[in-house]
């Protein structure tokens, strides 16, 4: 039996992207298609490498050639990843695909861990991602990512960024005294900002992650003045005071019109030593309050001792492997952050007529 080209690629428009709502051939997702004799190979190339939905593309598109050609066709799909999106026009940072803030309501929420392991877990995926400590005040990420022992560098006035565990990062924590109390304005905070963003060698990226500090202040209003973002990430724990000022940080990206791509949960249960789970902050809020605000809910963030220890250590691939469940935690995490920022940006793309 032999299978023809123009038969696969026909039955490959039946087959729908199933967070896009179109088909792989109109997306131009489909890259090539080699068939030989009964056997057929067919190129996918995923919007991001950490596409929670590749399981099911390739299900579809094995039955899909199969339905046209019959069951008795050998079907082999190989997937590439491109992240899609960006501005290229765009007169800041030009070469960065997608800016994902990463915010909360209050302190105290785990919020630079979940924008440490958001940056790991999408470079983990494949994706070029950079990672930009925005808390003037309180920088932490130099401790998470292990930057102590590293020298900050520039080349004339743009900053080098520190390249460590597959993310370029920068942090105000490497340009000032460590010991020094950062007792700044309003302005000065703005300015400094501004700075670390615009002056920092990120070179090409698909994602910048951005944590920015606790709050509705100088530095949101900053980074959404600055450039346009592909979206914002919500960070709370179950319990009322954190769920209450989580919304203020959702309405205040409303009023900056950043989108929300969901909520995720931090601290949502503790794993003891023995594998005992307890809920020491409540259970589901964080969910219940996405479902009311009509927002993705992205999951679930055990705690676990291993997580602090490897914070400690400035070693965030021992953090993100302190345990199967929160090991699965982040990686999906950084799946559905990569599904929602696809979805956007698929919607902003204006469709074209081809009449031949």
């Amino acid at each position: 039996m032999t299978v023809s080209q123009d038969a696969v690629l026909k039955a490959l428009e039946g087959v729908n992207d199933p967070d896009l709502g179109r088909d792989l051939v109109s997306l131009n997702m489909v890259k090539g298609v080699h068939c030989d004799g009964d056997a057929v190979t067919v190129g996918i190339e995923l919007t991001t490498p950490a596409c929670p939905m590749k399981d099911v593309i390739e299900r579809d598109v094995v039955a899909a050639v199969h339905g046209a050609c019959g069951d008795g066709v050998a079907v082999t799909v190989d997937f590439t990843a491109k992240v899609r999106g960006g501005n290229p026009d765009r007169q800041v940072l030009p070469n960065v695909k997608h800016v994902i803030a990463v915010g909360a309501g209050k302190g105290g929420v785990g919020k630079s861990t979940i924008s440490t392991m958001l940056a790991l877990g999408l470079s983990r995926a494949g994706a070029a991602v950079g990672l930009l400590d925005g808390d003037i005040y309180g920088p932490s990420l130099g401790t998470m990512l292990g930057l102590d022992a590293l020298q900050a560098t520039a080349q004339g006035n743009i900053l080098d960024p520190f390249d460590v565990h597959g993310v370029k990062s920068m942090t105000i924590g490497k340009l000032v005294d460590p010991e020094k109390a950062m007792i700044w304005r309003g302005p000065m905070a703005h300015k400094a900002f501004q700075q670390l963003l615009m002056q920092t060698n990120w070179g090409e990226l698909d994602y910048l992650i951005v944590d920015l500090p606790p709050g509705t202040g100088d530095v949101p209003l900053s980074l959404a003045q600055s450039l346009p973002l592909s979206g914002s990430v919500i960070v709370c724990t179950p319990q009322r005071v954190a769920l209450d000022d989580a919304r203020r940080a959702v309405k205040m990206f409303g009023q900056l019109e950043v989108p929300v791509l969901g909520v995720v949960e931090n601290m949502s249960w503790f794993i003891d030593d023995a594998g005992g789970t307890h809920d020491l902050f409540g259970t589901g809020g964080a969910e219940s309050m996405a479902q009311d605000m009509g927002l993705p809910f992205l999951g679930q963030v055990p705690m676990h001792t291993q997580v602090r220890v490897g914070a400690d250590k400035g070693d965030p691939t021992a953090m993100f492997e302190s345990h199967a469940d929160v090991q699965a935690a982040f990686e999906q995490l950084a799946a559905k952050v990569a599904q929602q920022v696809s979805i956007a940006s698929a919607a902003t793309v204006t469709p074209t007529i081809s009449v031949r």
